[in-house]
């Protein structure tokens, strides 16, 4: 770990105070900086090697151009992107409070109310961006990230970006982009162009996650994680949280119907039924 962060100070000094490594993601392993021409905190986020083989930098860097056009309170944007020797990256703003899946991990299941605040500011989130045609396609809770209050959702456009200026050579190196915990069955069957109902099915499994404490669907490995989302129901939420309201446990199996047309057709109307009682 010591290796690559030295390697990304080296090769970023010109422009970032690179400071961590502060985690790694499915697609990319983040840094926190300084950046000197913004004169802000950043999280520096550099492509697995792996990834990197299969990207085509010039599209990706089209791509992280396009989401400029996302501009909504809940959505952490991406300033910028880069490749430096062989490092492609982009930043975003550093946001210093924690993850929702760090809530998750250290308090387990959380109050129904915080769970509703949450939910409605990503749905909106999600909703703004589907409005501007980008899926985000890996909403997750470590994708969910806090100021004070407010949830923000990060990396938005990120796997479209990374889908796109992949193609056919990310189709065929066997990597996956997303997170099995939250893939839709479509996502999961290989399906590459997927629509806005993948985002509220990964919704509607975020929110069994805040209520559960625990994703709907685990296993032993990534195929098995998968399979289930593609063949099986999700387990009853009654078992885990018997307080949970009859509204919001429908809400839940509608927003995680096998068929992407059998979904609420908004994130906000999904919220709509996430009635408490």
């Amino acid at each position: 770990m010591r290796h690559l962060l030295t390697s990304v100070q080296e090769a970023l000094k010109d422009r970032y105070l690179v400071k961590s490594e502060v985690g790694r993601g499915s697609v990319a392993g983040v840094f926190f900086a300084w950046d000197h021409d913004r004169a802000c905190d950043v999280a520096i986020k550099v492509l697995r090697p792996d990834y990197r083989a299969t990207i085509i930098a010039e599209r990706f860097h089209r791509e992280i151009q396009f989401l400029s056009v996302l501009d909504h309170p809940n959505i952490l944007p991406i300033l910028d992107s880069g490749e430096q020797g062989a490092l492609l990256y982009f930043t975003m703003p550093f946001a210093h409070g924690d993850t929702l899946g760090a809530r998750i991990t250290g308090g387990g299941q959380l109050p129904i109310e915080e769970t509703l605040a949450i939910t409605r500011d990503i749905a909106g989130a999600i909703d703004h961006a589907h409005s501007k045609n980008i899926i985000h396609r890996d909403i997750k809770p470590e994708n969910v990230v806090f100021e004070e209050s407010q949830a923000l959702i990060c990396d938005f456009g990120i796997a479209r970006a990374v889908v796109t200026a992949g193609g056919e050579r990310l189709s065929s190196s066997g990597l996956i982009v997303g997170t099995p915990e939250y893939m839709s069955p479509e996502q999961a069957a290989g399906q590459m162009d997927v629509g806005e109902a993948t985002d509220i099915y990964a919704l509607a499994c975020l929110v069994y996650t805040m209520l559960a404490g625990e994703p709907p669907f685990t296993g032993p490995t990534t195929q098995a994680v998968m399979a289930r989302h593609i063949a099986g129901k999700p387990p009853k939420l009654v078992h885990v949280r018997p307080e949970v309201s009859e509204n919001m446990r429908k809400a839940i199996e509608w927003g995680m119907a096998r068929e992407p047309e059998d979904r609420p057709p908004s994130a906000m109307e999904f919220v709509g039924e996430l009635r408490p009682n």
